[in-house]
């Protein structure tokens, strides 16, 4: 069962069982410049608000409401990541962007795979920036208009068909979760946080910048995952007009740019993750090309304020429950 709770997805699966949830939000951030320097972690500004598409199904093209789901707005060039809250409850989700897997670079499947891994595992991954580039490294989620090549699944399939974001979540089975617990008692470890062709309106996510932040392996392992239960969420992406026109109400205002961010003497992040191990990345998303060199490429300037900023105040982030210090609101 997914609901929309205060711009928020919560997945709950009460037939797994009773603690068996997860909360997923999309961030407003910096985009960071798309330079060939690695950025630590960028700020996260607020949610994006998120709709019922079926509330609006009247005003969007027919194949969204065919598909359901959620509505986001996003302003062509803005930036994006994915928060998961920590219920303490472990989590199997699959994200892709057109119906690419953004670690893989894989087309989507209705099911885990595990050489490679292509799903991330809550509570152990707070964060998703981008497409898993290298062991480390993510290219940040860029919107850009679906239809114009820029996006990973028109670089990877040759067409613009779904655009978008999807979410699937698969809990942890039943038993090896109160396995896991039993185990766990008393060993609640606590970290401190250390300061230092589509429709034209249609938008896709395109690999921007290179950022610092590691996919973590599966410290539990395939067979952990429950995958006869799974709940699955498509989150449409529309341009800041087409909200308006839609929904009646405006859009978020864009984020300030990442040197005038900088510059305010505002703090950048990054996350300790202790001893996990991070995921190699993949080959087939290193080799896409980015929104800046694409762009240049058309002879066109499609990241205004890209200009490179240096970074010098950065927060580590050592606590799991504290994984929301990142969401900084200036």
């Amino acid at each position: 069962m997914i609901t929309l709770e205060d711009d928020t997805l919560v997945f709950r699966f009460p037939e797994v069982h009773p603690e068996a949830q997860c909360a997923i939000e999309f961030q407003r951030t910096l985009r960071i410049p798309d330079d060939g320097t690695d950025y630590p972690l960028p700020p996260g500004l607020g949610s994006f608000p998120l709709r019922h598409l079926d509330d609006y199904t009247g005003r969007l093209p027919e194949a969204w409401g065919r598909r359901g789901g959620v509505i986001a707005p996003m302003h062509q060039a803005e930036a994006m990541w994915i928060s998961f809250g920590d219920s303490g409850y472990p989590f199997a989700v699959k994200v892709a962007a057109g119906k690419i897997c953004a670690l893989t670079g894989d087309p989507w499947v209705n099911h885990l795979n595990g050489d490679p891994q292509d799903y991330l595992v809550l509570p152990e991954q707070p964060w998703l920036d981008g497409y898993c580039v290298e062991e480390g490294l993510v290219r940040q989620f860029v919107a850009m208009p679906l239809g114009d090549g820029y996006t990973a699944e028109e670089q990877l399939t040759g067409e613009a068909q779904h655009g978008g974001l999807q979410i699937v979540a698969y809990p942890m089975k039943r038993k090896r979760y109160e396995q896991l617990m039993g185990r766990r008692v008393y060993e609640d470890v606590q970290f401190s946080p250390e300061v230092c062709s589509a429709p034209a309106d249609e938008m896709g996510l395109a690999p921007g910048g290179r950022m610092r932040q590691e996919v973590y392996e599966d410290p539990y392992g395939l067979d952990a995952w429950d995958q006869r239960h799974a709940s699955r969420c498509f989150v449409s992406i529309t341009n800041s007009k087409q909200w308006l026109a839609v929904t009646g109400e405006r859009p978020p205002t864009l984020p300030p740019s990442a040197k005038e961010y900088t510059e305010a003497g505002l703090p950048w992040f990054q996350w300790y993750g202790g001893d996990a191990e991070a995921l190699a990345g993949a080959e087939k998303l290193a080799s896409l090309v980015t929104v800046q060199e694409l762009g240049k490429r058309k002879g066109e300037d499609p990241l205004p304020e890209n200009e490179s900023t240096g970074v010098e105040r950065v927060r580590t982030v050592r606590r799991r429950g504290d994984a929301r210090v990142r969401e900084f609101a200036p």
